[in-house]
């Protein structure tokens, strides 16, 4: 194998954005060829953007992305490209790679395992191929896969090293975030690296949609398992390094498992050589350092994940400014960090909206938060209104105390008064509502809920803390009273949270252990926590479907967000194993 330079194009494209995109992919062969670069591949699905959803069902559609292919292939002489698009082929509709040389289409390589859990759906669209191939460029033997492919130890990727001779493993991918999984990710394309005695280049996806955000962080990995080159985290980049000379024949020599393996005859389908001819030949370049960035802290990644999902959400959906009820608590004041990073100061607007129950620290805490971030604020008492609902419910309204109705009517008059703002000057309204809270329903449909992005959908309250603390080591903008007042809606005298709610610090282990772990009664009891408690929060979940299945979209930063990864029937008796 002789040294080869080779580039990840990590770019962040828009979903069914065909022509912006091959924009960026030209652009990115362009500038990869000027530095030497023989080969660069681009992420899965590229071309049309992931995921496309229904828009693969619609024929226009997919022979729009064939097009966009065509426009790529006609600049891409003297590098070789792989990059992801739909393919129709023979009656069927593929998740493809194709492979590009020179102002020709050498080959397509089809996708095999199609992901249908979770956030995927693959399988709604795609049909799974067993064809595989190894492509032969400038002496280099390599094997492409897509995403999925590379999870499974004996995928396709085995079939090309053990059986195709492949050198180098290609796996261009759209890996969606969530909290901590860049270091299981890095882990396992080492250990397939190392297996498979070949070098593994990883093309990950970056931006935000809808709810999902893609981290990048591609990487390329020697034979031996070690990494060559990181990519950055949330930000697009193209990552080169150079690969192969002696030491991929010295590893084999010294590993026999690539002679001795006999693979399963289901996965020992011989893989094609399609060899692929420069008719140019490039001057020599010297060696290149490649990038190698460190990843980012774990409260960081949460942090840089919910700018980008924010950022992304909003500029690709055509607004430039936002708007924010600032209530002086922590929900609102990280929000409002999150808005003002990711759109910059000037397009965040924050409304304050005291009611007779706001307390003085909260409007106080409000203005020296806008003012440190440097946003605008705006004040618009409720009270006044607040005494007009009740006026005109007066008569039809049971005479006794007030109850939760008087508490969510001014949650509906802020959220009106937003959506006003909205509607007059064109501004997003962003919801401030954390996962804690939407797990449980200790929020108001058509009040705080009202809204076109819910930004911290996915962040636990205990999190929300923590992202805060994080956001003032950058600059200390959120005023520390917010962090030592106790949570409260302020919605009647003296209220707090725990006056409805366990502590968050006992609530949220619980709702992770119930959402994201999928336990049972029994196991949340036997696991250390509070038998009446866990019944408490178990119900609170249940009974609170209705309101999240009408939430706006948010950032997914967990492994089971309450949206495309939770689905669970509106209507629904079914009640588990109740604890005596």
């Amino acid at each position: 194998m002789s040294v080869i330079r080779i580039a990840l194009g990590q770019i962040n494209p828009v979903v069914g954005g065909l022509k912006e995109n091959v924009r960026k992919i030209n652009q990115c062969m362009a500038e990869a060829r000027d530095k030497g670069v023989r080969l660069i591949a681009f992420p899965e699905l590229s071309i049309s953007g992931y995921p496309p959803e229904d828009l693969l069902l619609k024929p226009a559609f997919i022979r729009a992305c064939r097009e966009a292919l065509n426009e790529i292939v006609k600049v891409s002489q003297g590098i070789t490209v792989i990059v992801g698009f739909p393919e129709e082929h023979e009656g069927n509709l593929y998740n493809a790679a194709a492979v590009i040389c020179n102002g020709k289409l050498a080959g397509t390589y089809r996708k095999h395992y199609l992901p249908n859990y979770g956030v995927f759906d693959e399988d709604r669209y795609f049909a799974a191929s067993r064809d595989n191939q190894v492509y032969v460029a400038d002496g280099l033997r390599f094997g492409v896969t897509i995403c999925e492919d590379m999870w499974y130890p004996a995928g396709p990727h085995e079939a090309q090293a053990a059986l195709g001779n492949a050198e180098l493993l290609i796996n261009i991918s759209a890996s969606p975030y969530h909290r901590g999984k860049a270091k299981t990710r890095e882990r396992m394309l080492a250990v397939r690296a190392s297996d498979s005695v070949a070098a593994v280049a990883f093309c990950n996806l970056v931006g935000g949609q809808d709810e999902l955000v893609f981290d990048g962080g591609s990487v390329i990995i020697d034979p031996s398992g070690n990494l060559l080159a990181r990519g950055h985290q949330f930000l697009e980049e193209l990552v080169i390094a150079d690969i192969g000379d002696e030491s991929l024949l010295r590893h084999r020599l010294f590993d026999p498992r690539g002679r001795k393996e006999r693979l399963e005859e289901q996965n020992a389908t011989i893989p094609v050589d399609v060899p692929i001819q420069f008719q140019m030949k490039m001057k020599p370049t010297p060696p290149i350092q490649p990038n190698f960035v460190m990843p980012l802290g774990d409260i960081e990644e949460v942090y840089q994940a919910l700018v980008l999902g924010t950022h992304d959400y909003i500029t690709k959906n055509g607004f430039k400014n936002v708007v924010i009820g600032l209530s002086g608590g922590i929900d609102s004041a990280l929000v409002a960090c999150v808005a003002s990073d990711a759109l910059g100061p000037s397009n965040v607007m924050a409304v304050s909206m005291p009611s007779g129950y706001t307390s003085t620290a909260s409007k106080e805490d409000a203005a020296q938060l806008a003012s440190a971030l440097g946003i605008k604020l705006l004040t618009v008492p409720i009270e006044e209104i607040f005494r007009a609902f009740q006026s005109t419910l007066d008569p039809i309204f049971p005479k006794g105390k007030a109850d939760s109705t008087e508490e969510n009517l001014q949650s509906r008059i802020r959220g009106m008064l937003l959506m006003a703002l909205s509607n007059k000057f064109g501004w997003l309204v962003l919801t401030t509502g954390n996962k804690s809270e939407m797990s449980v329903g200790y929020a108001t449909l058509y009040g705080d809920m009202a809204g076109g992005f819910a930004v911290i959908k996915d962040v636990p309250k205990v999190l929300v803390y923590e992202l805060c603390r994080y956001r003032n080591t950058i600059k200390p903008v959120i005023p520390e009273n917010i962090f030592r007042k106790a949570p409260t809606a302020e919605l009647r005298p003296n209220q707090k949270d725990t006056d409805t709610l366990p502590e968050y610090s006992e609530l949220d282990p619980i709702l992770r252990a119930y959402i994201e772990q999928n336990l049972s009664f029994p196991e949340m009891s036997t696991n250390g926590f509070d038998a009446r408690t866990v019944q408490k929060v178990v119900k609170m979940v249940d009974h609170a479907e209705y309101k999240r299945r009408q939430a706006p979209p948010g950032v997914k930063i967990t492994p089971r967000a309450l949206g495309k990864d939770w689905r669970l029937p509106l209507t629904n008796h079914f009640v588990e194993e109740q604890l005596h």
